[in-house]
């Protein structure tokens, strides 16, 4: 319980640091360059992380593996988010994406063999609750586009993270997640010139900005939860990431002064109650983490360095 305690720790990382990037983007980067925020948020992350690693190259599959997920998880995913970020208050903009967990625990059922606990479905449905209890509140100016790139946003991240961990199992997590988040910058950047032209001007506290979406936000809060999916359940993880919400509105009222009604302040007690309701347990823990073999295949002894050299799926 100690270990699980210590992983849970580690996940919740990344959505307290993904929801801060809700104000973050809302308040201090330029509006209408998407693409060209989704580039500088991701590519200065991949080199940071390629350096840390020694620049260790992907080989065989993880090329391919690397731009797939680089495309979801870092492309599409943070275009989407920062459209979003941009259209809507920081609180409502977090509060979408909580509906994550149930996806997220949904699709790890076929994809890694991961059937759905009761207790991380009974997590999901009141954390889900919670999320109608502050963003239904009947409140003016809220973006329907805007709800529409957040909700797709978590559609595309779910799909995402839990491909990771199909493919990441016996990967190095530092090197896999640099990898994708080069290929989703190097792939953005063609793209953002193309069609918004030549990038915006930045200010200092743009700058600033985009040294906490990059470095914190994107370098630290991916290596960080994709550790956790190797490690946890992908229901309980998706319940971890209802703090992002949590942060998006704490942050939204306390820093952007937007209103907290006691129907969104009930709703934050439910989503709290979501994550503690889907906290891993020693039984649960039994067996996550593990992809099974494909016929043919031998089992590793220890977990190989290179992502390059993860078991064919």
């Amino acid at each position: 319980m100690e270990a699980n305690a210590r992983w849970v720790a580690l996940t919740a990382v990344a959505p307290v640091a993904w929801g801060a990037n809700y104000f973050v983007t809302h308040e201090f980067l330029p509006a209408g360059s998407p693409l060209y925020g989704a580039a500088l948020r991701a590519l200065p992350a991949g080199l940071v992380l390629l350096a840390l690693c020694r620049w260790r190259r992907p080989h065989g599959a993880w090329w391919w593996r690397s731009a797939v997920l680089g495309s979801l998880n870092v492309s599409v995913f943070f275009v989407l988010v920062y459209v979003a970020s941009q259209l809507l208050p920081t609180s409502v903009a977090a509060t979408v994406m909580a509906v994550s967990p149930l996806t997220m625990t949904l699709i790890a059922w076929p994809l890694v063999s991961e059937q759905p606990r009761t207790a991380h479905l009974s997590g999901a449905v009141v954390g889900l609750a919670g999320v109608c209890l502050m963003l239904l509140t009947g409140a003016e100016g809220v973006s329907v586009p805007g709800v529409l790139a957040s909700a797709a946003a978590m559609l595309v991240s779910s799909f995402g993270h839990i491909l990771t961990k199909r493919w990441s199992a016996h990967a190095d997590v530092l090197a896999s997640t640099a990898w994708q988040l080069t290929a989703g910058g190097l792939f953005l950047l063609p793209v953002a010139a193309v069609v918004e032209g030549p990038p915006p001007a930045l200010s200092t506290p743009a700058l600033v900005a985009f040294g906490y979406v990059s470095l914190a936000a994107t370098a630290l809060a991916f290596t960080a939860w994709f550790t956790g999916l190797r490690h946890l359940p992908a229901g309980t993880v998706g319940l971890i990431g209802l703090l992002n919400p949590v942060t998006g509105v704490l942050l939204g009222t306390t820093v952007a002064r937007e209103a907290l009604t006691g129907q969104q302040l009930c709703g934050l007690v439910l989503v709290l109650a979501g994550v503690v309701l889907g906290r891993p347990t020693r039984a649960g823990r039994r067996g996550t983490g593990r992809t099974p073999a494909q016929p043919g295949s031998h089992p590793r002894p220890a977990r190989d360095p290179s992502p390059s050299r993860s078991r064919p799926r």
